[in-house]
Protein backbone atom coordinates (compact mmCIF):
# COMPACT_ATOMS: atom_id res chain seq x y z
CA UNK A 1 0.00 0.00 0.00
CA UNK A 2 1.26 2.91 -1.04
CA UNK A 3 0.24 6.02 1.86
CA UNK A 4 -1.66 9.36 -0.13
CA UNK A 5 -0.24 12.53 -0.41
CA UNK A 6 -1.77 15.51 0.16
CA UNK A 7 -2.36 18.23 -3.13
CA UNK A 8 -1.29 21.55 -2.59
CA UNK A 9 -4.06 23.18 -2.68
CA UNK A 10 -5.80 21.29 0.26
CA UNK A 11 -2.83 22.40 2.06
CA UNK A 12 -2.46 25.69 1.24
CA UNK A 13 -6.12 25.97 1.99
CA UNK A 14 -6.00 23.94 5.52
CA UNK A 15 -3.02 26.29 6.40
CA UNK A 16 -4.78 29.48 5.87
CA UNK A 17 -8.24 28.27 7.62
CA UNK A 18 -5.25 27.45 10.61
CA UNK A 19 -3.83 30.90 10.40
CA UNK A 20 -7.11 32.66 10.14
CA UNK A 21 -8.78 30.66 13.05
CA UNK A 22 -5.79 31.17 15.46
CA UNK A 23 -5.84 35.02 14.54
CA UNK A 24 -9.74 35.34 15.60
CA UNK A 25 -9.70 33.36 18.46
CA UNK A 26 -7.11 35.37 20.36
CA UNK A 27 -6.79 35.04 24.17
CA UNK A 28 -10.33 34.75 25.60
CA UNK A 29 -11.79 37.76 26.63
CA UNK A 30 -13.44 38.30 30.00
CA UNK A 31 -17.12 38.54 30.56
CA UNK A 32 -18.58 42.08 30.48
CA UNK A 33 -19.14 43.04 33.89
CA UNK A 34 -23.29 43.75 33.91
CA UNK A 35 -23.54 47.34 35.43
CA UNK A 36 -25.14 47.78 39.08
CA UNK A 37 -28.84 48.42 39.56
CA UNK A 38 -29.66 51.25 41.25
CA UNK A 39 -30.52 49.36 44.63
CA UNK A 40 -26.63 48.83 44.14
CA UNK A 41 -25.16 51.80 43.52
CA UNK A 42 -26.97 52.88 46.42
CA UNK A 43 -26.10 50.79 48.96
CA UNK A 44 -22.38 51.67 47.84
CA UNK A 45 -23.13 55.16 48.13
CA UNK A 46 -24.52 54.49 51.78
CA UNK A 47 -21.24 52.49 52.58
CA UNK A 48 -19.38 55.38 51.40
CA UNK A 49 -21.47 57.62 53.54
CA UNK A 50 -20.90 55.61 56.62
CA UNK A 51 -17.20 55.05 55.96
CA UNK A 52 -16.89 58.72 56.02
CA UNK A 53 -19.17 59.41 59.01
CA UNK A 54 -17.09 56.61 61.09
CA UNK A 55 -14.16 58.04 60.21
CA UNK A 56 -15.51 61.85 61.77
CA UNK A 57 -16.79 60.37 64.75
CA UNK A 58 -13.56 58.73 65.07
CA UNK A 59 -11.39 61.41 64.82
CA UNK A 60 -13.55 63.18 68.22
CA UNK A 61 -12.90 59.74 70.03
CA UNK A 62 -9.11 59.88 69.18
CA UNK A 63 -8.77 63.42 71.18
CA UNK A 64 -11.09 62.07 74.17
CA UNK A 65 -14.44 62.21 73.21
CA UNK A 66 -15.34 58.86 74.67
CA UNK A 67 -18.92 59.95 75.18
CA UNK A 68 -19.12 59.36 71.64
CA UNK A 69 -17.82 55.71 70.95
CA UNK A 70 -21.62 53.98 71.02
CA UNK A 71 -22.56 56.31 68.63
CA UNK A 72 -19.37 55.77 66.53
CA UNK A 73 -20.49 51.65 67.25
CA UNK A 74 -24.14 52.19 66.33
CA UNK A 75 -22.43 53.23 62.35
CA UNK A 76 -20.47 50.83 62.27
CA UNK A 77 -23.11 48.18 62.86
CA UNK A 78 -25.15 50.04 59.97
CA UNK A 79 -21.87 49.49 57.66
CA UNK A 80 -21.72 45.84 58.47
CA UNK A 81 -24.96 45.24 57.64
CA UNK A 82 -24.57 47.59 54.22
CA UNK A 83 -21.84 45.56 53.23
CA UNK A 84 -23.91 42.15 53.44
CA UNK A 85 -25.96 43.18 50.90
CA UNK A 86 -23.16 44.52 48.28
CA UNK A 87 -20.33 41.83 46.71
CA UNK A 88 -17.42 44.49 46.67
CA UNK A 89 -17.19 47.95 47.14
CA UNK A 90 -14.72 50.21 45.83
CA UNK A 91 -13.72 52.20 48.42
CA UNK A 92 -11.29 50.89 51.32
CA UNK A 93 -13.50 49.71 54.49
CA UNK A 94 -13.34 51.85 57.68
CA UNK A 95 -12.81 49.35 59.94
CA UNK A 96 -11.74 50.23 63.58
CA UNK A 97 -8.63 49.45 64.92
CA UNK A 98 -7.42 48.01 67.78
CA UNK A 99 -7.35 51.18 69.64
CA UNK A 100 -10.81 51.78 68.34
CA UNK A 101 -9.70 54.25 65.92
CA UNK A 102 -11.14 54.04 61.74
CA UNK A 103 -7.99 53.48 59.81
CA UNK A 104 -8.62 56.01 56.86
CA UNK A 105 -5.75 58.02 57.18
CA UNK A 106 -7.01 61.71 56.76
CA UNK A 107 -10.02 62.82 58.25
CA UNK A 108 -11.42 66.17 57.99
CA UNK A 109 -11.59 68.68 61.10
CA UNK A 110 -15.02 68.27 62.82
CA UNK A 111 -17.33 68.99 65.59
CA UNK A 112 -20.50 68.10 67.61
CA UNK A 113 -22.08 70.59 65.43
CA UNK A 114 -20.58 69.03 62.30
CA UNK A 115 -21.99 65.71 63.66
CA UNK A 116 -25.21 66.65 64.73
CA UNK A 117 -25.76 68.35 61.34
CA UNK A 118 -24.65 65.49 59.72
CA UNK A 119 -27.07 63.35 61.26
CA UNK A 120 -29.55 65.04 60.74
CA UNK A 121 -29.09 65.34 57.23
CA UNK A 122 -28.80 61.98 56.64
CA UNK A 123 -32.05 61.03 58.45
CA UNK A 124 -33.59 63.18 56.25
CA UNK A 125 -32.52 61.58 53.57
CA UNK A 126 -33.18 58.36 54.39
CA UNK A 127 -37.12 58.92 53.48
CA UNK A 128 -36.37 59.91 49.67
CA UNK A 129 -34.40 56.91 49.32
CA UNK A 130 -37.01 54.34 50.46
CA UNK A 131 -38.87 54.78 47.04
CA UNK A 132 -36.24 52.89 44.71
CA UNK A 133 -35.36 49.86 46.80
CA UNK A 134 -36.72 46.41 47.78
CA UNK A 135 -39.10 46.36 50.65
CA UNK A 136 -36.58 44.31 52.93
CA UNK A 137 -33.89 47.08 51.90
CA UNK A 138 -36.63 49.73 52.36
CA UNK A 139 -36.95 48.49 56.13
CA UNK A 140 -32.94 48.33 56.82
CA UNK A 141 -32.80 51.90 55.70
CA UNK A 142 -35.66 53.68 57.03
CA UNK A 143 -34.05 52.17 60.19
CA UNK A 144 -31.00 53.22 59.65
CA UNK A 145 -32.27 56.81 59.37
CA UNK A 146 -34.52 56.54 62.53
CA UNK A 147 -31.09 55.77 64.37
CA UNK A 148 -29.61 58.88 62.58
CA UNK A 149 -32.80 61.16 63.80
CA UNK A 150 -32.05 59.16 67.34
CA UNK A 151 -27.94 60.48 67.03
CA UNK A 152 -29.01 64.15 66.13
CA UNK A 153 -31.08 64.35 69.20
CA UNK A 154 -29.05 62.99 71.90
CA UNK A 155 -25.86 63.80 70.58
CA UNK A 156 -24.40 65.94 73.73
CA UNK A 157 -24.20 69.95 73.25
CA UNK A 158 -20.26 69.53 74.69
CA UNK A 159 -17.69 67.21 75.79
Amino acid sequence: MRPRHLSRRVLLAGGAAALTACNASGPPQPPAQAPDSPETLLLKDLIAEKERTIALYSSLIAGGAQKLVPFRDRHQAHLDELRKHVKATASAPARLSASGSATPSATPKTSLSRLRDLERKAAALRARQLASVSPGMAQLIASIGACEAAHAAALPRSL
